[in-house]
């Protein structure tokens, strides 16, 4: 078994992102996307240690998505390419500085193939699992492998990280929850937002659903609460603390630079206002660039943030 700090799995396409509108013939700029690569990414260059599973077409997105997670420092030995399926596409196109049109092109892709067998293939001991709400509503088999990592995390000592991440896209809430139920219970840490956290008990309130689920056994219950800050539930309390301002160029791939920050933070050995800090800090660099993982920032870089607006570094 090989030990990493983080073994997450999911499904990572090839990002396609306009430079004008789309139905005129814009041109693109290529690269990859992926809610769970994304936060490898960004544990990576942290300092961490991070594996990604998922599977990728025997093609040259494929051999694009592999090569990349290679290149930032994340483990893709245990990749396989599929032949039978093309590996997924996703589209960007900004309408407005502050909207952007997202849109797939991902049903039947190697990505939703990915199965228990891989999973039980996995060479790792990780000390964290980290899944999210998407990669079990890409399919039945995706459904499968993401309890296969439930079962991977208890069965080798790991703790169990869950962004609920609800893509309303990809399922309704009805499904969402009865997929998610099994997942939070088992979890140790659960992130969401406020809306997401709803999926598991539609009649509660944050503060309600935050302790059941601390009483079912999790450690701690994240709540972003967008530019507003952040909340994490723990037995010893509330602790809140408010999201750094900063110009947003680009809220694509926020929520999983927040993720990265707080895994780190914990991997660290951080109280909670400090991996709550750091979250902030990681999500804030992800929305000042443009792109899902290209801002995300590299330990000797967090300081960065706290600098003067105008600040030059010579």
């Amino acid at each position: 078994m090989t030990p990493v700090d983080v073994l997450t799995a999911g499904e990572t396409m090839m990002a396609l992102r306009a430079t004008g509108p789309i139905h005129l013939g814009a041109g693109f700029t290529s690269g990859i996307a992926g809610a769970e690569s994304n936060v490898a990414i960004g544990l990576a260059r942290l300092g961490h240690t991070a594996a990604w599973l998922g599977r990728v077409g025997a093609d040259e997105p494929g051999r694009l998505v592999t090569r990349t997670l290679r290149a930032e420092g994340v483990d893709v030995s245990a990749v396989p390419r599929d032949g039978a399926a093309p590996t997924g596409l996703i589209m960007f196109e900004q309408r407005l500085p502050d909207v952007t049109r997202v849109q797939y092109v991902r049903d039947g892709s190697a990505g939703s193939r990915l199965s228990p067998d891989d999973v039980a293939a996995a060479p790792y001991a990780p000390s964290i699992v980290h899944v999210t709400g998407i990669t079990p509503a890409l399919s039945a088999s995706c459904r499968d492998a993401v309890a296969a990592l439930r079962d991977l995390a208890r069965d080798r000592g790991a703790r169990l990280s869950l962004d609920i991440n609800h893509r309303p896209r990809l399922w309704t809430r009805e499904e969402a929850a009865e997929a998610l139920a099994p997942l939070a219970a088992a979890a140790d840490l659960i992130i969401a937002s406020p809306g997401e956290l709803a999926l598991l008990d539609a009649g509660g309130t944050v503060e309600t659903i935050a302790a059941r689920l601390l009483d079912g056994g999790a450690t701690e219950i994240v709540v972003k609460d967008g530019g507003a800050g952040a909340r994490s539930f723990t037995a010893e309390g509330v602790r809140a603390l408010p999201a750094h301002s900063v110009q947003a160029v680009d809220s694509i791939g926020a929520g999983d630079g927040f993720v990265a920050g707080y895994l780190s933070g914990l991997l660290d050995g951080l109280d909670v206002e400090e991996r709550l800090r750091r979250a902030h800090t990681v999500g804030a660099f992800a929305v000042s660039s443009r792109g899902d993982w290209e801002g995300l920032p590299f330990r000797d870089e967090l300081d960065l943030i706290g600098l003067p607006e105008g600040a030059a570094l010579r």
